[in-house]
């Protein structure tokens, strides 16, 4: 009895393991017939106007910069303006004391007043001994002095008009105007110390004009040829970008083009000029330069993101007709922005993947998300047709296989 027993509480062990097992397998089995395709981002490859390019990184100069120094010493009085100002041309900056420069004009008037009266007197003497030299009532010689004292004078009168004329001057620099319209720099001196002459020393201040404003950019020698080709045409352009992937900032011509290839570099510098009315660019700033050369009409484009960089060049996931997914490979023409121009590889209305999952495999089914993804499944529902419900049988069966 006690054998029976055992044997029968065996067997009931043996079949609830074999239930278990059993049960997992069809929970597996059953998880796997869920299995549906993946869902994906796409956008579409379109055609449009693109432009042809040349990109590089250039630096915001001014096109007037101007180092304001003293041209005469003294101790400053006033500055007229606040640092970072902007000044026009003509402005009152700087007030240097005027007093010793005042003295010294005052003092070249009265000696040039004091030798016309010296000479008015040697004019009247002259007139009086020429008709007594004609009586020979005095000597040659005698007229002959009253004739150089009276020249002599006059070049000391001459002397004395250049020197009012030069105190003047002292006077006038003693008040410091600016020259260029532009924004004023930092202060190298305050009000109560001694100004240096231009000589010793730094600039007072430095002025920098704004607008308009230079971009110096280099380029490699091999791409200068095409610039050349297209530099007088209407449809060349140079947009000047802060943010590579921002809007243009500034356009503006090309105006300059150096002689000289740098042998170092092997570069070629170019200068643009550019409108600046509300001061985005600023002097020294590195910056995007953007070399429009012409607009290529019907030029293949797709985003950023779409285009992958692989072992044998760049590819795109494609999504054929059977939404399935296939490898492309893909010739990049340029980037504009987050667009890439596509040279080969891609056609208009071609969709490709933008946000790639993880365990996306070539040949894998996918199916968009959004109202593109529905669109596709009434397009493919339509071409379905007549068979359409012997489809439906099919893939009501395929779970259960």
């Amino acid at each position: 009895m006690f054998v029976a027993v055992a044997a029968g509480s065996y067997g009931a062990w043996w079949w609830w393991q074999q239930s278990g097992v059993a049960a997992a397998q069809g929970k597996s089995a059953k998880g796997k017939g869920k299995g549906g395709p993946l869902v994906v981002k796409a956008a579409r490859a379109v055609a449009k106007p693109m432009p042809v390019l040349i990109e590089a990184v250039g630096t915001v100069e001014p096109e007037h910069s101007v180092q304001i120094r003293a041209q005469v010493s003294g101790v400053l009085q006033s500055v007229q303006f606040k640092e970072g100002d902007l000044v026009k041309p003509g402005q009152l900056l700087f007030q240097i004391d005027p007093r010793t420069f005042e003295a010294s004009f005052r003092q070249a008037q009265a000696q040039l007043a004091r030798d016309m009266a010296q000479l008015e007197n040697a004019k009247v003497q002259q007139d009086r001994l020429e008709p007594l030299l004609k009586r020979e009532f005095i000597t040659r010689q005698e007229f002959d002095v009253a004739v150089t004292s009276t020249k002599s004078l006059e070049a000391t009168v001459a002397a004395d008009r250049a020197l009012v004329e030069q105190a003047r001057i002292q006077v006038e620099f003693s008040r410091i105007h600016s020259p260029i319209a532009g924004r004023t720099g930092t202060l190298a001196i305050k009000p109560g110390n001694l100004v240096p002459t231009a000589g010793g020393g730094v600039p007072l201040v430095t002025i920098n004009s704004t607008d308009p404003i230079i971009v110096s950019f280099s380029i490699p020698e091999r791409q200068l040829e095409e610039i050349r080709r297209h530099q007088h045409e209407k449809d060349m352009r140079i947009e000047i970008l802060p943010d590579r992937s921002g809007p243009a900032a500034a356009e503006g011509r090309l105006v300059f083009i150096d002689n000289t290839v740098t042998p170092q570099t092997g570069t070629v510098l170019l200068r643009t000029r550019v409108l600046n009315k509300d001061e985005i660019l600023w002097p020294g700033q590195f910056v995007n330069v953007r070399v429009v050369l012409r607009i290529e009409p019907d030029a293949v484009v797709v985003p950023e993101v779409a285009v992958q960089p692989g072992q044998d060049g760049s590819f795109v996931y494609l999504i054929d007709e059977d939404s399935k997914v296939r490898v492309q490979p893909v010739k990049v023409a340029r980037q504009v922005g987050n667009e890439v121009v596509i040279a080969a590889g891609v056609r208009p209305g071609d969709p490709v993947i933008t946000e790639i999952p993880q365990a996306l495999q070539p040949g894998a089914a996918v199916r968009l998300a959004g109202s593109e993804g529905r669109e596709r499944g009434e397009k493919g529902k339509g071409r379905r047709g007549k068979g359409g419900k012997k489809g439906e049988k099919k893939s009501e069966a395929k779970p259960e296989g």
